[in-house]
């Protein structure tokens, strides 16, 4: 898009809330932000003024944009966060280890609620967690099983008894599936295990100590080592309690160090005044400013994890904005601190130390992870004359033993990294017997028949297709393309031998250096494909008697396949087995052994 076509969309943004979309010229989304007026925002990025470095290296990859107007600027937050998701922007904080952490659910709306463990929380019950830095959810679990006997179990409780099962008869349970308890005596048992999650240990170690003492001077040393254990470990969670913190205080505390370049986050997570542990969290600086980037960061976080009652940090972003995003998320509203003095800005300062010490130690890991990722990918593009940056890149295999179960896989790398969310098998459908030529002309037809279709919001269009194989194999993929008219999408092959690249617009191959990232990421999503296919297709073949595929192979009749199902037993141990295990099976000579290791191989 020209400069004069962008000067007349910058004058036709609207006055209202929303998000914007910055596109390079290869139409890929580079940047997401919200803004509270989409015409002041957007137009701040083409103004003639100085910029931080990593904005301006952004704005000079724009060569259009695309708005949505939103209600409200909350509405707008949410909205980028779900499109940063989408999207994986190049310029955007992105949260990519999005790990959650487990929680011990307590089912409140039950008759005689349980306890369970849970990582998604939903408003049907009390939640307690998250549980991390070292604390087992299940020994807590475990601990209100033995200490308070309430169940653990799903099991649906009714007007008729059940059998009680053993955990009644080991003492963890009080059998309300068996009408063993009163409602009422239950419901107490409930209160004091709210008051343990809660972190109120003292009453749950002296019981834990009185029955140690107790199986102790029955003789039953191991109940007395394991009781024992577990009111050691409640100990040490009571030693967690910041002793100047109220009981009630259920607050996050981030950081934020960066080099400009670089960031860490680092978050403490105090419940009931218990610090539950820390995390860390390194990433590229994003292109706005560092208030934009953290509440982005926040957003994108608290999107699948719980929201405490206060939030405690140092960094300056929208309070008010994240506090509306809060409340439309939990009901309640979010006290956020900035401590000057006190305990919790000595917590605030733990956690400054801790990003700053994080960062310090992963500057190297996050640059080699850029080297093997991105940098990998931009190499891919200069070295191979690719049409475009390979933001998705898409690799397919095929697998079977002599046209048996004949299945394909495609797995996909965004931005030089897996992503396995995307990838996909297939079970050739139309093929007679083992050509793997025609079998990946099938999977590639299926595939690219989504283009353009509903079904390519799922199936997002790669910029570069990676085969395994050489010019034969590239080959037979360029037909399938010239039959659909497919255009677009760069062609690679990797020949395995060799490690040669052949590509669509070249006679001759591209030898690239064993060193070279570039190289090593098409390997990576070649072996990746490949373990994806044969995963899939050994899952398939074990299925299917393992006699029927041993009278596949030739000289091997009722005896000796009996002599290799006993000594064996499975599909998968002879595909594994050597030749010279083989040869050791009775009636197998090495021979045979070697024609059957053929045989297999052929996967």
């Amino acid at each position: 898009m020209g400069d004069s076509v962008l000067k007349e969309k910058l004058k036709l943004l609207p006055d209202s809330p929303g998000v914007y979309i910055m596109l390079d010229r290869d139409g890929t989304v580079i940047y997401v932000g919200k803004a509270r007026v989409l015409k002041n925002r957007v137009r701040q990025y083409f103004q003639k003024s100085e910029k931080p470095s990593k904005v301006q290296a952004m704005v000079e990859c724009i060569a259009d944009f695309a708005y949505v107007v939103t209600p409200s600027e909350v509405d707008a937050l949410a909205l980028e966060n779900t499109y940063i998701k989408k999207y994986k922007p190049k310029y955007n904080i992105l949260l990519k280890d999005d790990k959650t952490y487990p929680y011990i659910k307590v089912h409140t709306r039950e008759e005689f609620p349980r306890i369970s463990i849970i990582r998604r929380i939903k408003k049907d019950g009390r939640y307690f967690g998250p549980f991390m830095g070292g604390v087992n959810c299940k020994d807590i679990v475990d601990i209100a099983a033995k200490v308070y006997n309430i169940r653990t179990c799903s099991v649906a409780i009714g007007a008729k008894p059940k059998k009680p099962c053993l955990n009644y008869h080991l003492g963890r349970c009080l059998a309300p599936c068996a009408l063993a308890c009163a409602k009422e005596e239950y419901a107490v048992r409930v209160e004091r295990v709210l008051s343990f999650l809660s972190g109120n240990y003292e009453e749950a170690e002296r019981i834990l100590k009185e029955k140690m003492a107790r199986f102790a001077e029955e003789e039953q040393f191991e109940l007395a080592l394991d009781y024992r254990n577990k009111a050691e470990m409640l100990k040490k969670l009571g030693l967690r309690r910041i002793t100047s913190m109220p009981k009630d205080v259920d607050a996050d505390v981030w950081a934020l160090a960066t080099n400009g370049l670089y960031a860490s986050l680092s978050v403490l997570v105090t419940r009931g005044g218990v610090m539950r542990g820390s995390r860390n969290f390194t990433l590229e600086a994003g292109a706005g400013d560092s208030g934009e980037a953290m509440l982005s960061f926040l957003t994108q976080f608290y999107a699948s994890h719980e929201i405490p009652h206060e939030v405690i940090l140092e960094s300056e972003i929208d309070d008010e904005l994240f506090r509306i995003y809060a409340f439309r998320k939990t009901g309640r509203n979010l006290t956020i601190t900035r401590p000057k003095l006190g305990v919790k800005r000595e917590l605030l300062d733990m956690a400054v130390g801790n990003a700053e010490e994080y960062l310090e130690k992963s500057v190297s890991a996050i640059q080699h992870k850029n080297d093997m990722t991105t940098g990998a990918c931009e190499r891919l593009q200069t070295l191979l004359g690719l049409k475009k940056y390979p933001k998705r890149m898409e690799c397919y295999d095929i697998s079977n033993i002599s046209g048996v179960d004949k299945v394909g896989s495609m797995v996909v790398f965004t931005d030089g990294e897996a992503d396995k969310t995307q990838y996909r098998r297939f079970r050739i459908k139309t093929v007679e017997g083992a050509n793997d030529f025609a079998s990946l002309q099938e999977v590639l037809r299926r595939r690219l028949l989504k283009l353009g279709t509903e079904e390519e919001e799922r199936f997002a269009k790669p910029q570069l297709i990676v085969i395994d194989g050489g010019k034969g194999q590239l080959s037979s993929v360029q037909e399938i393309f010239g039959e659909l008219g497919v255009e677009g999408i760069d062609l690679a092959s990797l020949a395995k031998r060799e490690e040669e690249v052949f590509t669509t617009d070249r006679d001759e191959s591209v030898k690239l250096d064993r060193r070279d990232y570039a190289l090593k990421t098409l390997q990576r999503i070649r072996d990746e494909a490949h373990r994806f296919a044969i995963t899939y297709f050994r899952n398939l073949h074990s299925k299917r008697n393992l006699a029927s595929v041993l009278e596949e192979i030739g000289g091997i009749g009722a005896k000796k396949r009996k002599a290799l199902l006993e000594r064996f037993g499975t599909i998968d141990k002879i595909m594994r087995a050597s030749e010279e295990e083989l040869a050791c099976t009775e009636g197998v000579g090495k021979e045979l052994a070697a024609r059957i290791r053929e045989f297999f191989e052929g996967l």
